[in-house]
């Protein structure tokens, strides 16, 4: 009735067959979620491996369009609200765009001035970014929890959205987001260790330049993507 031949005991795999397949194939996936899946889905390289195969930016650039993606999302659904603000920094952003018309008699010294960083404080570090149309750039202090960092920063020929955020041992947080800012200074209260710092994207049609200024408390300032 059957062509098929029933396979005998001894043919059939034993227990202790099975179980080894089943822990070498459970330590395969190990290492594959480790070197493969968190640097290319979420940037996250504990081995190193990711890097030198090109995922872990992969990676960051994926995560770092997701949190834009969720604060375009957000000011859509309360276009009207202020941006989001954590008790662990204070910020003072400039408006974004001047008002429309001045009144005739005014004089060109009432007109309001254009953002300027404040230049009273000893900085660390400056640095300068250009920015072409729709590029992004994440720049990160490497922070201990409770250290404060100063920072200012402002663009020259236009605006730009950006997410004031930090990451690391297995946390995340995001402290202040905007859309359409020319500057934005305050200070930086780490919420935990690990890096901790900004993300901007140029959204407008010109290319931008952005000048950076941190100083306080950290031990590293790095480019992540």
């Amino acid at each position: 009735m059957y062509n098929s031949k029933t396979p005998s005991m001894a043919e059939l795999p034993s227990s202790r067959q099975l179980l080894r397949s089943t822990v070498i194939a459970a330590l395969v996936a190990s290492v594959l979620l480790v070197t493969v899946v968190f640097p290319a889905e979420y940037g996250k390289d504990w081995t190193g491996i990711g890097r030198m195969l090109g995922l872990t930016e992969m990676g960051e650039i994926k995560v770092a369009l997701a949190r834009e993606a969720a604060a375009d999302a957000a000011q859509v659904r309360a276009p009207a609200a202020e941006p989001l603000t954590s008790p662990g920094v204070a910020a003072v952003t400039a408006p974004a765009s001047a008002p429309e018309s001045a009144p005739a008699s005014a004089s060109p010294a009432a007109a309001a001035p254009a953002p300027v960083i404040a230049t009273t404080a000893a900085w660390r570090d400056e640095q300068t970014f250009s920015l072409a149309p729709g590029e992004g750039i994440e720049i990160k202090l490497v922070m201990k929890e409770g250290e404060k960092a100063r920072y200012a920063w402002s663009v020259q020929g236009g605006v730009v959205n950006y997410d004031t955020h930090g990451d690391g041992s297995g946390r995340s947080i995001s402290y202040v987001k905007g859309r359409g800012v020319p500057a934005d200074e305050g200070e930086l209260v780490a919420a935990f260790t690990g890096n901790h710092g900004w993300f901007w994207r140029n959204r407008g049609t010109a290319p931008v330049k952005l000048v950076l200024r941190t100083g306080g408390q950290y031990s590293a300032i790095k480019r992540t993507s």
